[in-house]
């Protein structure tokens, strides 16, 4: 059996409070070479309100037509408020809201389907007790035979979204800068994912650390990387390979993914990133 057979799906949510870090890059190209080179069925979830995941997956055009079209989103998980739709025919009318069972991702292509982001997320007032936040991990439940993987872009404050986000999660991946304002910030990451974990009796797991938008060059990069592999608690969690800085990705990564670049450095980083995950959870 190969050492990457895996036959129960596996949900892994990527998180950064930090913006800029290089999280939505590092989820669709996980989820593109998952799908890819290890021929796995995988769901990309995008429930970052600013949906960048989704506007890596679709062109401007696609995803108006998508809404116009009011094909589902992540907001169709969570809403709970009854929709008016407007007909020139017959004017304002409330349209039911689907049940999570009727819920349909977008297949991207091979192997790869989208529950693509929404800004309307915003609009939704989803009170403290409210169990909405276990809607996302239901509707996840429910297609559990439909893919090896998902992958959950998530935002970078510490919202009712991420919250989701972990209670839907095995495991959370988190991708770094290598720099020090970054990794003070990942300290108090883990503070606010452990109260999570206590306040709502999960059993996620950190399935480790990636450098991201690494110059590995630099004293700034090397000072970083020296600092995480010298600590007790984060050591263990550091992947061995970054995912390196490339003009050539930040120019693309609205219409490219990374094994589709001409650089092999890119591609074989986030190559062994991948393997390392599998190997990490296998």
């Amino acid at each position: 059996m190969n050492c990457y057979e895996i036959h129960t799906m596996k949900v892994i949510s990527l998180i950064n409070m930090k913006g800029g870090v290089g999280k939505t890059t590092l989820a669709v190209n996980i989820a593109d070479c998952l799908a890819r080179r290890h021929d796995k069925k995988v769901l990309l979830v995008d429930i970052d309100p600013q949906f960048n995941a989704t506007q890596c997956l679709f062109t401007i055009p696609q995803y108006v037509k998508h809404l116009a079209e009011e094909k589902d989103s992540i907001v169709d998980i969570f809403d709970e408020d009854t929709k008016n739709t407007i007909s020139t025919v017959s004017g304002v009318s409330q349209a039911k809201l689907k049940k999570l069972a009727k819920i349909k991702p977008v297949k991207i292509k091979a192997n790869f389907w989208s529950m693509p982001g929404n800004l309307d997320l915003y609009r939704l007032n989803i009170p403290q007790g409210d169990n909405r936040k276990n809607r996302l991990k239901k509707y996840l439940a429910q297609n559990e035979d439909k893919y090896d993987f998902v992958i959950i872009d998530t935002p970078p404050t510490p919202s009712v979204w991420m919250t989701s986000a972990l209670i839907a999660s095995d495991y959370y991946l988190i991708p770094t800068k290598a720099d020090p304002i970054s990794l003070t910030g990942i300290d108090l990451l883990q503070n606010i994912v452990r109260e999570k974990k206590e306040n709502f009796n999960l059993n996620v797991k950190c399935i480790g650390v990636v450098l991201t938008i690494a110059d590995t060059k630099t004293e700034v990069y090397k000072s970083a990387k020296k600092f995480l592999q010298e600590n007790n608690k984060w050591s263990k969690l550091l992947y061995e390979r970054e995912l390196p800085k490339r003009n050539e990705l930040a120019a693309k990564q609205l219409d490219s993914y990374i094994l589709d670049l001409k650089g092999p450095t890119i591609k074989t980083a986030l190559v062994r990133i991948v393997d390392e995950l599998l190997n990490r959870i296998s």
